[in-house]
């Protein structure tokens, strides 16, 4: 087995969309994000603090990323599992469980935060500490690997019928739970994954851009989405008048990709010209730059021994920084009536955002006719 699965769980949406991709981005450097890390070190603390709350020996992880938020929100975590578990009736629980689902994705494995069977039900709890993408439980692939995973140990020893997926995403205010009977996972198994993970495995099928190509290493070079991209581009250059309805449509739910695609064209092409590649039409410059203070201590002095006494402003602590320094009861109390959250600015989003739909000008007045 392979130290990194070709066809890993957490890349499984993006190999089931775009199935070459997975043996395509092989070819890149796997360089860590400062994200990653940091979700890498918040997992670690979470099965520290879940190990402990259930009594089991654990070392306490020590990182870069230690501070209030991270300790507050695994918290939360454990809190939740541990809700869980004093639901269920005589429970057993696994945590970062090893989970081998090779019987359906070739040399496929992961590894589990938290596993809870009992009642005939296979319960799956998934930490996700990134504060950018909200991850859904719905289909989650990683999470149904993951079950499949689970049902290949435990199916033959527990009578299991159904499983619930669930995703806790703490610094999204996110927490949702889907749920699947033990048939219906085995029939997308077998009719829907084992198919296109061996054309992923051999790098066939076909290239498919979408919000997928985000996390996948290739992108960067990946010419069906640079070839997406740019059809796009061209209608986006367009005059809106010029445009069809659908066009419209089309060009709005792909517009943050776009730019995202652009961005990181950019980048890619910066980093290569600071090691010297020379790119036709192009050059290197210096960028513009903002003044700053060598020693704000010396510039004090001078300007004080010079006459100019009023010199430093003094500024109100941000909402956050009161709320911290109080706390949150103390704030509520003292100052929830001096608060106020205004409206936010009306913008456009896909129909499965979770935040109400707000009337337009227009529906306002018809309402009111």
């Amino acid at each position: 087995m392979s130290a990194h699965a070709i066809l890993s769980a957490s890349g499984a949406h993006r190999w089931l969309h775009c199935p070459p991709s997975a043996l395509l981005e092989r070819g890149f450097a796997d360089n860590t994000s400062e994200a990653a890390a940091e979700g890498s070190a918040a997992h670690a603390l979470a099965e520290y603090k879940l190990r402990r709350a259930l009594k089991m020996r654990a070392k306490k992880p020590v990182s870069q990323y230690d501070c209030e938020e991270m300790d507050e929100n695994t918290d939360a975590y454990v809190q939740y599992v541990m809700e869980l578990i004093g639901q269920a009736k005589d429970p057993k629980v696994m945590i970062e469980q090893r989970l081998d689902f090779s019987q359906f994705v070739p040399d496929g494995y992961g590894t589990g935060d938290c596993l809870i069977i009992a009642d005939n039900t296979l319960h799956i709890v998934d930490l996700k500490y990134g504060s950018g993408v909200l991850v859904k439980a719905e289909n989650n692939p990683q999470l149904m690997l993951y079950a499949l995973g689970a049902l290949e140990i435990f199916d033959d020893i527990y009578d299991i019928n159904t499983v619930s997926m669930t995703i806790f995403q703490p610094r999204r205010e996110n927490i949702c739970t889907f749920t699947i009977s033990k048939d219906a996972l085995y029939q997308w198994a077998n009719d829907v994954l084992k198919p296109i993970a061996e054309l992923a495995y051999k790098g066939e099928g076909e290239y498919h851009p979408g919000e997928h190509c985000q996390f996948c290493r290739a992108a960067i070079r990946c010419r069906a989405r640079a070839e997406e991209k740019l059809r796009l581009a061209a209608l986006e250059f367009e005059l809106p008048p010029l445009l069809s309805n659908d066009e419209i449509s089309e060009i709005l739910g792909q517009l943050d990709d776009l730019t995202t695609w652009a961005n990181t064209i950019k980048e890619y092409a910066l980093h290569a010209a600071l090691s010297g590649k020379r790119w036709d039409g192009f050059k290197l410059v210096e960028g513009r730059s903002n003044r700053r203070y060598i020693n704000e201590e010396n510039v004090a002095k001078a300007a004080q021994k010079a006459g100019y006494t009023d010199i430093y402003r003094q500024s109100l602590l941000t909402i956050t920084e009161m709320e911290k320094y109080l706390t949150k009861p103390k704030f509520n109390e003292i100052l929830g009536d001096l608060v106020v959250k205004p409206p936010g600015k009306p913008t456009l989003v896909p129909i499965d955002d979770k935040r109400p739909e707000i009337n337009s000008v227009k529906n306002d007045f018809m309402e009111e006719m």
